[in-house]
């Protein structure tokens, strides 16, 4: 089981002191914050991507690869990857590149993103969304498992002999997650290549989440990579917590009351009550969390996102300490009654152990004259 926490990047506005970051405070801001989640021992830093104000995500391989060298164990992944707006040969240079510079501490979520204008920004239709999440991830897929592919599909020019360099790093690419909050397709596409399906529920009920995994669990059987429990699921969470709980609820509410995405809508009560975010004292956050398996069942993932709304950094590093105070029991808890058949969460290791151990997969070109090897 991997505990990380994951960023939107939005610049927001501090309500109780009516203070608004620059963008260069909250761009170092996120490396500091992921520089603190490995201290304090998580497995997993994401950061998603927009390319609009209020946010700062934009470019998430540039950012990846700089935390990637101040730190030295996390895994680094994506919160969301544009699958429908990003070129896909960008996307497999891009991160079998932040791959070979990490030393394979590197994951991917795709997605298609909560902001609709993205579409026409990068030359593409709002209403392709799914046909393009689907074919521009069958194209990424031979881009890493072949090393010459010639193609043609309907959104971009064909590729005639193409080779995408560098290769995945030790002939193994990237582990993917699909992320969706709502599409039955995506977690249907995710079940189809035996990948991982990631469900963002911070806005959702467990109802919802739990009918989008067992959907995922099913397809992922139906397609022969394992038994419906053995599909790999990553949740998303968030939460506020000080040592006492009505400390905690009433430092969040002011932050609460005016996020970008849920304020001035229910209240605090309520959308803690309808969603999983949990507003209280660390035991709390533990046993909420502990309870997502009683709607999900085993799995492999959690991410929390924890520096939303305007808190600032010193409040969102104290999180952190908080959360690293009782990662030891949410791992304990997590492992209770777990199956020995129900899989770990994937790591670069582990499927290179899988594919029978490590191999360069350099392409070397070849003289067109001599056809020798340069």
């Amino acid at each position: 089981m991997q505990f990380g926490i994951f960023t939107v990047g939005d610049v927001t506005a501090d309500p109780t002191t009516g203070r608004t970051p620059s963008e260069h405070e909250r761009i170092k801001a996120t490396v500091e914050i992921a520089k603190k989640a490995e201290e304090v021992g998580l497995d997993v830093f994401a950061t998603g991507e927009h390319h609009n104000p209020p946010f700062i995500a934009s470019n998430p391989t540039a950012t990846l690869a700089y935390i990637g060298a101040k730190t030295d164990n996390i895994i680094l992944s994506t919160a969301t990857t544009l699958i429908t707006t990003t070129d896909p040969v960008l996307i497999a240079e891009d991160y079998a590149k932040i791959q070979h510079l990490t030393d394979g501490r590197v994951d991917l979520m795709m997605g298609r993103g909560n902001t609709g204008p993205v579409y026409p920004w990068f030359g593409k239709d709002i209403r392709d969304g799914i046909n393009l999440a689907v074919e521009n991830y069958a194209l990424l897929r031979r881009l890493w498992d072949e090393d010459v592919v010639s193609w043609e599909g309907r959104f971009r020019t064909p590729l005639q002999g193409y080779t995408s360099t560098p290769r995945p790093l030790d002939g193994v690419a990237p582990f993917v997650w699909h992320g969706s909050i709502r599409s039955p397709e995506i977690a249907e596409q995710a079940a189809y290549y035996g990948d991982g399906f990631f469900h963002n529920h911070i806005f959702w009920p467990a109802g919802h989440t739990k009918q989008m995994v067992d959907l995922y669990r099913r397809r992922f059987e139906h397609y022969g990579h394992g038994s419906a429990d053995q599909a790999i699921v990553g949740l998303g969470g968030q939460f506020f917590m000080r040592k006492n709980s009505q400390d905690a609820v009433n430092e969040f509410r002011p932050y609460f009351d005016n996020a970008p995405v849920y304020g001035h809508g229910p209240s605090l009560e309520d959308f803690t009550e309808a969603t999983p975010l949990t507003v209280g004292s660390p035991q709390q956050v533990l046993e909420r969390t502990l309870g997502f398996r009683d709607y999900v069942g085993h799995y492999q993932r959690q991410l929390f996102l924890v520096d939303h709304a305007g808190l600032p950094l010193k409040t969102v590093l104290e999180q952190l300490d908080l959360l690293g105070e009782i990662l030891p029991d949410l791992r304990a808890g997590m492992a209770e009654g777990r199956p020995a058949h129900v899989p770990d969460a994937p790591t670069h290791a582990s499927r290179v152990a899988a594919a029978g151990g490590a191999h360069d997969s350099t392409v070397h070109a070849v003289d067109d004259v001599t056809g020798v090897s340069v």
